[in-house]
């Protein structure tokens, strides 16, 4: 199943789809979202996310696990060092082999300050770096301190984020050739929306491998895709959230949109957003898609 998808990473298209667990102790009820819209046809994997924002929710890696037995796709786990030390982590890796948990997305995690618990701490003992250090280690047979396992784990697929925009393209280049040196074999980016930009990032994918290792496995860039259907919600992404640049004619098409009402906005959202997952397929089928549990929208992005 991993090999499978590892393989599509390197040499094929390759699609996932991000799920977002709930605040909720109960995940079926996005499983069979998922399962009424037979998403699972259209994708080669999924992804589980961590708490994003610092948000109480359903663990990531049992989610995954409730995925990969229903749909027998591989799904990658995300696991944020905001919330575990050296220890929770290798705890959490050794469980989510055993239960076949194999593909991990290694996060440093939102800040605690954002959290909605009260008082909540970040952990922090290292950022994404040391999660993937970590799966090299359990990949050779031992621990992080480099005492062997009792039994050599299954083999773990190790995977990354990077920013997609920076206004200095080489402070992009080197995250990409940190993340390559310490294993990571997927790099998704946050969302893309500018052709341009996506080969920007493929560019800077190659000279990371080239300037990092030249004569080991190489790192993959893999174009986040998160679809705009309201003029607030592109206001916001370009305003707000580092890493991210949504070009001034999204907006502005977007804004003429919204004068025309509710359905011209969505009608316009979604026609760049589709074109943009179009181009991008055709540029490097890499792609995961991201839409905050909004299967539907999804859906009518991949078929």
């Amino acid at each position: 199943m991993f090999d499978t998808l590892i393989e599509k990473l390197n040499n094929s298209t390759y699609i996932t789809l991000e799920t977002t667990p709930g605040h909720s102790p109960v995940f079926l009820p996005t499983i069979e979202k998922i399962a009424e819209l037979e998403l699972d046809k259209y994708v080669d994997g999924f992804s589980t996310t961590d708490n994003p924002l610092a948000k109480l929710k359903y663990n990531a890696l049992f989610a995954a696990k409730m995925l990969q037995d229903r749909f027998h796709k591989p799904v990658i786990a995300t696991m944020a060092m905001r919330d575990r030390n050296k220890i929770a982590l290798q705890s959490d890796l050794l469980g989510a082999n055993e239960a076949d948990v194999r593909a991990i997305l290694a996060l440093t995690g939102d800040p605690a300050t954002m959290s909605d618990q009260p008082h909540t701490k970040g952990v922090f003992e290292g950022d994404s770096t040391l999660l993937l250090d970590i799966i090299s280690a359990f990949n050779s047979g031992m621990n992080y301190a480099g005492k062997p396992l009792a039994q050599e784990p299954k083999h773990i697929s190790p995977f990354a984020v990077v920013n997609s925009y920076a206004k200095n393209p080489k402070t992009l280049q080197k995250k990409i050739q940190k993340k390559i040196k310490h294993g990571a074999i997927g790099i998704i980016t946050q969302p893309v929306y500018d052709v341009e930009n996506a080969k920007l990032l493929l560019e800077l994918k190659e000279n990371a491998n080239r300037e990092c290792c030249p004569d080991k496995k190489k790192g993959e860039i893999i174009f986040g895709i998160f679809p705009i259907t309201k003029l607030r919600t592109a206001q916001f992404l370009s305003a707000h959230v580092p890493g991210i640049n949504v070009p001034d004619i999204w907006i502005e098409k977007l804004r003429v949109a919204h004068e025309r009402g509710a359905e011209e906005e969505y009608k316009i959202g979604f026609e760049l957003s589709k074109k943009l997952f179009e181009d991008l397929k055709e540029l490097h089928p890499k792609i995961h898609l991201m839409t905050a549990n909004q299967f539907q929208v999804a859906k009518d992005i991949l078929i």
